[in-house]
Formats: C-alpha cells, structure tokens, sequence
C-alpha cells in the first residue's frame, strides 16, 4: 500500500498496516525531521523492521535534496538476514511502481567465515583462524614474495578483486550474505573485500553492533561512514551489556601463558630480521619517532584490528622512546606478564580503580601510564613490520596489550576486579583478573556524537526513561507503543502446587529441593504430550537449567519428554543458540514439535 504521512509518501509491501505500525513511523519520520536520536518500544511480532525500513527508504525517496544513509545494526546473522530478506521484499515493491529512480544498494557485511568462498581457507576450524588463513594468503608482503616464488599460495578471488580494481563493484540490489557469496564465485571476486569497499557507497549498510561499538574493529570497518546517517540498533534492549562488553577485557593464567609464548615467537622474529633486514626495523624506529599518526593507510588486506581506546581519546603524539624498539617493547610486556602473574596469585577478591592499578604497575614493573597507553598500537606496528599473518596465534599477547591500553587511557569509569576462583567451582583454582567497564555511555558515546539520529528500538525497553541515563544521552523521541489486539492471545496461569500437593517456586531457597524439580519435570511431560508444535521453557539462570536438566536426565524425565517432542536447548554460544533456534523452528513447522530449554532475561 502507498500513503502519505504528513510531507513524506510511505511505501509499505503490504496490503494492511497496524495501528502502532503507523504511529511508530509518524515518530520516527518526526525524529528524523529533527535530525536527533529517538528512543521506540513496539511489541515483538508487530512488524516493527519492515515499519522501520519502509519510512526511512521512503524518507529519502521523498527528500532526494538530503541523501540519507541507513546503517541497521543487529544482533546476530540470522537476524541481519532476515533484515535484508524485509528490505529486498519492499525494494520489489518500490521498484514496481516508482522504476528506476526507486534502485538502491544495501548490503550485509560479516565476518571472513561468513562471507569467503575460498575452500581452503573456510577449512579452518573458527573464525580467528579464517582470518588468519586469509591473511596468510591476502597480505601485500605474502602477494610480493609470490609473485617471485608462485609456490607461494595466495587467494584467486583477491587476486581476481584486485585485477578488477575500478571495476570491481556491485550492481544496485539488495545483496544478503548468500547473495554476496554466489555473485563473489559468479564473478571470480572475494565477496568480503567486495562488500567493504563498497560499504561507503551503499545506500543501507546492515552488520552487527560490535562494527559500530568495539572500537577495535569500528576503526577499521566503520570509520568513513558519513555523518548524514541514520543509525539502527534493534532489538536494543541489552544495548548497554553490549558497550560495556567492548570495554571489558579479562585476563587468566592461561592467557598469560599464551602471551609468554607470543613473546618468544616475536622475539625469534626480530632475531631473525636483524640478521636478514635490519632495514625494516630501523624504518619502523623512524617512524615511531615522528608519531603513529604518520602511519598512513594501510593496504585493505593488511588492516587488522584498530586501536581499543575510543577514538577521540588517541593521543597523535610520537610513541614513548622506551618502546621504540621492539626488543626495548618486548622487555616492557614481559615485565607486565611478569606484574599480572603476581596478582593473580591471591586467594581473596580484589577491587581496584584504574589511577591506583596503574599506579602499582609503575612502582612494581617500571611500567608508566603513557607507555601502556601505547602498548597496543606499538604491537600491532610490530606484527606488520615482521609480516606476521597467523594473528590466531597471538590472541594472547592481543588481549594483554588491549589491556594495557585500556587501563592506561581511562582514569574512570572502570574497574579492576580480581577473582581467586568461579564462584560456581569455588573449590578449583582458576584466577581472573577483570578490566570492567561499568559505564555503557562510553562506547555508544563516539556514535551518538557522529551521526544525524540514532534510533533505538526493541519489543522491550522498559523502563524506558532509564535507557538516556544509561547510555548518557538526550533522545528528541521517546515513545512505547502497545499491540492492537482483537481478542485476548495469552492466558497466564500461575501454579503454586504440584500434582502431589507439594508446593512448587523457583525461588532461591527452594530451588535444590528434589520434589520441586521433579513437579516441574512431571508438568512438563503432562503439556508436552497435548500441546501441538512448540513449548518454551523458562530457568532463572544458566546454572540452574544445567542443574535441573541434569536431574531430569537421572530420572528418566527428560527421556519421557523426548518420546513426545524434540529437545533444543539455549546456550552462551550466540552460534548454537541460533542453530538452535533455526533447528526449533524446523521441528515445529513440520508438525513433529520442540521444546526449547531457555533462560529469562
């Protein structure tokens, strides 16, 4: 259907709209018009994504003077997916009646594993060694040597992306990430690099959060994005977990390990270049004396990851002498491993701020607070300039160096937290030492700052006036629409007792009694034979679900369960979560039914 909505004519795939459905657009058209941030609560299940898509393409079909472009951001892959499926349904639509002038380009970007089409290296087993395959295969120096020595293996389809160079873009569509992949084999190309150098020319970019507020890989991907955009984030209700989990980095003693290891390898391949290209070491030395900032863009395939400090808090200053040398830099992380070995090894909690941390890492290891400052970027300088690829094998030293820097930049705002064990095994050692960010407003700062309007919506923002004061900022729209229902959909019940009389409650001092799992187990058995398709399950916490799960097993409940339907369980794992979900949704669909195990947040 096609209406006007106030100056703005909306297409809208679809031969009905809900009442809420258009009044979320009238205030997100209305936030829009003020070019301001806006904070919209519509209940799942409304239609609140294709809502969203069909006002602002419509927006900028009406307004041509003022090009807008629209980054979507979203949790998970299956989500960005099924976004770009709603986006290229109502791109059919505009296309239909308006022609030509309705064409756009909207692309998904992911990671090296979802995207590459080279089967050597999707073999690899995660995603660090994907893009350290990729590396292996794609870096200029790599690309050099082989075209001396062609025993040296690089990519075709880079090489093909590269051949192609001006020529090398996309026609206008809508491209989800199996569409990327089948017209990256189509034309011989790499569909991920083909899908980063033409992010700052599509019209509707969709990725994942972290490409916006780690600032580590938002340096990379997202630094060029124009200040004329429109800004996403759904299902936005654990946003502030998220920007506090880009700032938070933990350390244990197996990473520490790790790192002890790095620093050998890395020292082998200083040794190893001072005997066979002393050159490049000196080069590196001059130019870390006039200052990183002169570092200059770096080739597509060799970028790696950007500095973890947000970005108007990285200082374009010269790096400290002390670590201009990588042996100099390498004697300074040891004795940082060395200082957070120590601390590790404490049997009660610990807490501490940032000033009086670094403050012990100066008096005990020598270590000053503009050194640790720089501690990541002085890594990464040196990783290039001894061409190292495999960056899988040195996630450790990655994550002690992400530390430095962070504790070295920020004198608030986070906290040092020290634990001698997992308070779920307190009876095995396992020491971690925790950088943790408690404040939200830090991450999504430098996107608030940078773009038109940001908009924030989920089918749960409640209380929603608590969402400016945690992420710290002052939204033009803040409005929570309810569904529009003809009868009622839901009939909550409440039970207090088993089918023995015995009283059943998850809370916490009944939780390990015997006759409460096996009430809850015999209830479920009861619903899972009579309730057609599907059944999710609620526990209070992941521990719990393990606990009660385990204690169905022993008794033969959950074998009774599965006799009648399908057993799928959520876990930490966003991947498997998803599988899980997808797999759910398959035994639902054909009629053998499921039951997913989740946990209430």
């Amino acid at each position: 259907m096609i209406f006007k909505l106030e100056d703005v004519t909306v297409y809208f795939p679809y031969d009905n709209i809900y009442p809420e459905q258009y009044s979320y657009m009238l205030e997100l058209k209305r936030a829009l018009d003020a070019k301001g941030h806006c904070l919209l609560e519509m209940p799942t299940g409304t239609g609140k994504t294709i809502a969203l898509l069909s006002l602002i393409t419509s927006y900028v079909l009406s307004k041509p003077e003022n090009p807008v472009k629209l980054i979507y951001c979203t949790r998970t892959v299956h989500e960005m997916e099924k976004t770009l499926a709603e986006l290229k349904l109502l791109h059919n639509y505009q296309t239909r009646h308006l022609g030509p002038a309705a064409k756009i380009l909207a692309i998904g970007l992911s990671s090296r594993k979802n995207l590459c089409v080279n089967s050597r290296v999707l073999a690899a087993e995660n995603r660090d060694s994907v893009d350290a395959a990729c590396r292996k295969r794609t870096a200029s120096w790599v690309r050099a040597l082989a075209a001396e020595n062609p025993n040296i293996e690089t990519c075709e389809f880079f090489e093909n992306y590269e051949k192609a160079a001006s020529a090398a873009v996309l026609p206008p569509g809508v491209y989800t990430l199996q569409d990327l992949r089948a017209f990256g084999k189509q034309q011989g190309w790499c569909p991920y690099f083909l899908a980063r150098h033409m992010v700052q020319f599509a019209n509707v970019v969709v990725y994942s959060y972290q490409y916006l507020l780690d600032p580590k890989v938002a340096g990379i991907i997202s630094k060029e994005m124009q200040k004329e955009s429109v800004v996403v984030f759904d299902e936005a209700h654990n946003i502030d977990n998220v920007c506090i989990e880009a700032l938070s980095v933990s350390v244990r003693r197996q990473t520490l390990e790790g790192a002890t290891r790095n620093l050998s390898r890395i020292n082998q391949e200083i040794e190893r270049f001072k005997a066979t290209d002393a050159g490049r070491l000196r080069a590196e030395y001059n130019r870390l004396v006039e200052g990183l900032a002169l570092r200059g863009n770096l080739p597509i395939a060799d970028a790696w990851l950007s500095n973890p400090a947000l970005p108007s808090d990285i200082l374009k200053e010269a790096v400290p002498g002390n670590i201009r040398r990588a042996e100099h830099f390498l004697h300074v992380l040891r004795r940082l491993v060395q200082y957070l070995r120590g601390r590790l090894e404490t049997e009660n909690v610990e807490k501490e701020g940032p000033v009086s941390f670094v403050a012990s890492i100066t008096a005990h290891a020598g270590i000053d607070q503009k050194t640790l400052r720089f501690c990541y970027e002085r890594l990464h300088s040196l990783m290039l300039t001894l061409e190292i690829t495999d960056t899988d094998e040195f996630l450790h030293i990655q994550t002690i160096c992400d530390f430095a820097t962070l504790v070295g930049t920020y004198t608030r705002g986070f906290s040092i937290i020290i634990e001698p064990f997992d308070e779920r095994m307190p009876h095995i050692p396992d020491p971690v030492l925790q950088l943790s960010c408690h404040d939200a407003s830090l991450a999504v700062k430098p996107v608030f700052d940078r773009f038109q309007s940001v908009v924030i919506t989920s089918g749960t923002l409640s209380p929603i006036d608590l969402y400016p004061r945690l992420l710290n900022f002052h939204p033009v729209v803040s409005r929570s629409f309810k569904m529009s229902l003809t009868r009622d959909c839901i009939c909550p019940m409440v039970l207090t007792r088993g089918s023995d009389q015995l009283p059943v409650s998850t809370k916490f001092d009944m939780r390990s009694d015997p006759g409460v799992a096996r009430n809850y187990g015999k209830l479920l058995v009861e619903m899972v034979s009579i309730v057609p398709d599907g059944i999710v399950c609620f526990f209070v916490s992941y521990s719990y679900m393990d606990e009660i799960i385990a204690t169905w097993n022993d008794s033969g409940i959950l074998k009774e369960i599965m006799q009648h339907k399908l057993v799928f369980i959520e876990t930490q794992d966003v991947v498997e979560t998803t599988l899980a979900l997808d797999n759910y949704r398959k035994a639902c669909d054909c009629g053998r039914g499921a039951v997913f195990f989740s946990v209430a947040r």
